[in-house]
């Protein structure tokens, strides 16, 4: 056993949120929401200096001298939202006592949604504006969100500070051979009675970040620099807390009532809200947001460098950042966001190192290095592209076309000025389909995985090409004012048989398309249930920031909404993403589904008399195959881990965990590379080279069609085959 970690001699842990937190215990994640910032900023690498040791603030009176208290402009702000809020968002929701009681309950959430710096005294204090925030929005007195605010500040100090002292003395307390547990998620615990818990909480703590720290292979004299300069990092930033921080986490506590998407910008967040949408400058190409004291990938831009890399991953959380090939590894764990930004921000072609925790690791105790080179995307990059599969049925070739589309892109710039050759997505897609047709395709598959989205104008236009004229997309206002947008084309660029598949990343415009397909009858869906953002937002200026809304309502053509959940496959396909984490219907005060009247269109198919006999062969065809059956293995292995809700804090017990997790991991990566003819790895290290070698490759060439791509060929081609059967069987 390690030195340290000796009974003799126990060091207390800075606090590790995901080890905590796991399986979404957030309880409130508006805080992360209302921060999506994209990594596209050019600059230098380092915008910020990792403080030394001895900056850390130490006196208590000295870090408590100055409190926080609203200046006049966010008096005004506030009741500038208000008004917005009330008479301009989709959700008609007074401001009244209820409205009050969930904001106190979104800002504590906000603030200590973990229950580990609030007293059930500090609690109790507060409760007298529960039910009186109403009228103080509304007339913009803050007072009380920056009383709350300061009482944080002094019990977040002498928390952090009982962690510093642990960490300079002897101490029996951190026996870790003695059989405890430690609570991942304390979100639905009640708060803590006095500080006699609170510091058996964090006692617990301290361990559970020793233990962390020591399987990552740290040695004891770095687990206590790295635990020791985390806090101090965490008393500086806390001590550098300015009035707009406070006032952007109380707006938004707000704004959260109404729903997820509206959001309220600060001036420094602003700008780097509109770097996120303009998408022209160098990063890695990652959404960040903030969940609880870790930073998480929320999406990667479609071709960006780490979509295009490979190895980040939507629900991975980043717990430190370095520089070039050999650049010291920065903590960031309670690092503000936009400090994180600025971080891994970089210029082109320079190399960024990020040190995760994947998303489907069963624990905190596994990391992973992985390596990126910024670049810039440019509107080519992300462009569809196309493939043809042969498959053999029977003793009979198959040729299935699919089309990959990352995004709906278009040049505005080059529609602006009138270019009839600007480069958009229906215009590509037709190209690809010309080509395709040249090839005598026996059907297509649209691949949506991962698409998020993006131009309206050409979801409508892209649905054209493979319907008759006719309706796409409803959109209704909140004063229940229902525009229906057409397919203004009346030819049909592809008639054949169609599968689009999709899975939960694909949103908002992706949603639309297959909704219209699915709707007309006119193809299948395959894959999973998709992301459900059927919302719209516009952004409008403030005296000071911006405030993003949400103005508008998406409603498929048979009248149903796309909101919160999403587009349902015909035939669904397993996926390791936790939906609990990830969708619109994991978000808090996500907008509900409901319907509105069906447009006038005609159905131009349906496949129900087909669907039984198509999911049946689908699953036959799963049973055999062995990859798919790794995938499942491994689904079921990740729900059992994050059902878990206590970590031991025996070293022994938490190396078995931690090596047992490893064993499984690399023996699903083996089960799905020996299903595609791939060489296996020996062990768990040859693995995590690779991982990171493969990340750095810029040759790399489109990987051979995956599972899941060829497996929506052969349903397609299950459906040419029974309807050819009905077709033989029927009257002329």
């Amino acid at each position: 056993m390690p030195q340290l970690l000796r009974a003799s001699r126990r060091f207390r842990g800075a606090p590790s949120s995901r080890s905590l937190t796991s399986g979404g215990g957030s309880g409130f994640r508006l805080a992360g929401v209302a921060l999506l910032i994209a990594l596209w900023s050019g600059g230098p690498a380092f915008a910020l200096q990792e403080p030394q040791a001895e900056s850390g603030v130490t006196d208590r009176e000295a870090f408590l001298a100055e409190k926080l208290s609203p200046s006049v402009a966010q008096e005004k702000v506030s009741r500038d939202i208000a008004r917005q809020l009330q008479y301009s968002h989709y959700r008609t929701l007074r401001i009244d006592r209820e409205v009050s009681s969930k904001v106190f309950d979104n800002y504590l959430n906000y603030l200590d949604g973990q229950k580990l710096y609030f007293l059930e005294s500090d609690i109790k204090e507060f409760e007298i504006y529960r039910h009186r925030l109403d009228g103080a929005l509304k007339t913009g007195q803050l007072d009380p969100a920056f009383r709350i605010y300061n009482r944080l500040q002094e019990r977040l100090y002498d928390r952090i500070n009982y962690a510093l002292s642990l960490l300079e003395q002897d101490s029996d307390k951190l026996d870790f051979e003695k059989d405890e547990t430690i609570l991942v998620d304390r979100a639905e615990e009640s708060w803590p009675a006095d500080e006699a818990e609170m510091n058996e909480i964090w006692r617990k703590r301290v361990k559970n970040s020793i233990l962390s720290l020591e399987l990552t292979g740290k040695k004891d004299d770095e687990i206590k620099k790295t635990l020791r300069k985390r806090y101090e990092s965490q008393l500086r930033r806390a001590s550098q807390t300015r009035s707009e921080d406070v006032f952007q986490g109380y707006m938004n506590a707000f704004t959260g009532v109404y729903d997820p998407h509206t959001q309220y910008f600060s001036p420094r967040v602003s700008e780097n809200f509109n770097i996120n949408m303009s998408l022209s400058l160098e990063g890695i190409g990652a959404v960040l947001q903030t969940d609880d004291e870790y930073t998480k990938v929320v999406r990667l831009v479609p071709a960006g460098p780490a979509d295009k890399a490979g190895q980040l991953k939507p629900a991975d959380k980043v717990v430190a950042v370095g520089q070039d090939d050999d650049g010291e590894l920065v903590d960031v764990v309670g690092w503000r966001l936009e400090e994180v930004v600025d971080l891994i921000r970089g210029p082109k072609q320079s190399i960024v190192r990020l040190k995760v925790i994947p998303a489907n690791a069963a624990s905190d105790d596994e990391t992973r290095v992985l390596k990126i080179v910024r670049d810039r995307v440019a509107l080519e990059d992300q462009s569809a592209s196309k493939e043809v599969l042969d498959i053999e049925r029977d003793g009979k070739n198959y040729k299935v076309g699919v089309i990959e589309i990352p995004t709906f892109y278009a040049d505005f710039k080059g529609a602006q000025l009138g270019d009839p050759d600007y480069k958009h997505t229906t215009a590509d897609v037709r190209k690809l389909l010309k080509e395709l047709e040249q090839s005598n395709i026996d059907g297509l598959v649209i691949d949506l995985r991962n698409n998020g989205g993006g131009a309206l104008q050409e979801a409508i236009t892209l649905t054209g090409l493979f319907i008759p004229q006719g309706p796409t997309v409803q959109v209704r206002t909140s004063d229940d004012r229902v525009a229906v947008h057409n397919d203004p084309d009346t030819s049909i660029v592809y008639g054949g048989p169609l599968v689009v598949l999709v899975n939960r990343m694909s949103a908002s415009a992706s949603e639309i398309f297959a909704a219209a397909i699915q709707d007309y009858g006119r193809g299948l869906v395959v894959g999973n249930q998709t992301f459900g953002k059927g919302t719209v937002q516009s952004v409008r200026n403030l005296a000071s920031g911006q405030l993003k809304i949400t103005e508008f309502k998406f409603y498929r053509v048979s009248g149903g909404s796309t909101q919160h959940s999403g587009v349902l496959p015909d035939i669904t396909f397993p996926s390791a993403i936790d939906v609990a984490e990830i969708g619109e219907d994991a978000l808090p005060e996500a907008l509900p589904w409901d319907q509105i009247a069906a447009a006038d269109f005609d159905r131009v198919s349906s496949f129900d008399m087909y669907l039984p006999e198509l999911a049946r062969k689908h699953e036959s065809r799963m049973l055999k195959n062995k990859e798919y059956q790794a995938i499942l293995e491994e689904i079921s292995f990740l729900a059992e881990a994050k059902a878990e809700n206590e970590l031991s804090l025996v070293l022994s017990s938490r190396k078995a965990q931690l090596e047992k997790q490893r064993k499984k991991e690399l023996s699903v990566v083996n089960a799905k590379r020996s299903a595609r003819g791939e060489e296996t790895f020996k062990d768990f290290s040859a693995y995590e080279t690779f991982v990171e070698s493969e990340a750095m490759r810029t040759d790399k060439d489109k990987d051979e069609a995956d599972l899941f791509t060829r497996e929506s060929g052969e349903i397609l081609i299950d459906l040419l085959n029974a309807q050819s059967q009905v077709a033989k069987h029927s009257p002329t």
